[in-house]
């Protein structure tokens, strides 16, 4: 077994969550890490290995958590733009949302790379614990995205190997 989580493309990545959510997803290289203390908030997912050990993070700022959680569930794109002109993420979007960051820990678990799995999700302004906060903003194997999702509306999002 290999020792290397893997840091998916970008191309994995869209692939991915145009399959989840049955419609169009854009995706480019380059975009502004995802903070989760600016701008409303993120929607911050924690993955382990086996041993529990955080082994990577996905970060969705709190347009594209509306805009994936209200696509995902054929919610009215009127509702995910409201939730990002307001900065509030409301629960039931928050919840749809985290189950696509569930989804997405099939990008990690390939080949011979240890399984991981999504141990737990921090909404929009929930504070993050330590062991979590510190890699946020770090200079890991990561890809920051500038994501649209058809006919709802755009935001960004981090993928993150520790």
């Amino acid at each position: 077994m290999s020792d290397a989580t893997p840091l998916p493309s970008a191309k994995e990545v869209r692939e991915h969550w145009e399959g989840l959510i049955g419609r169009d997803v854009d995706v480019a290289t380059g975009g502004p890490m995802v903070d989760p203390v600016l701008n409303g908030g993120a929607l911050v997912g924690v993955y382990v290995d086996k041993l529990m050990k955080l082994s990577a993070l996905v970060l969705f700022d709190l347009p594209l958590a509306a805009h994936l959680g209200a696509s995902i569930a054929l919610v009215p794109a009127a509702t995910s733009r409201t939730a990002a002109e307001e900065e509030q993420l409301p629960p039931a979007l928050a919840e749809n949302a985290a189950e696509i960051l569930n989804v997405t820990a099939a990008l990690f678990n390939v080949g011979d790379a240890p399984h991981l799995k999504l141990d737990a999700w921090y909404a929009p302004r929930e504070p993050l614990p330590a062991d979590v906060a510190q890699w946020v903003l770090a200079y890991v194997r990561r890809l920051d995205l500038e994501v649209e999702v058809a006919g709802y509306g755009k935001g960004t999002a981090s993928v993150l190997v520790i």
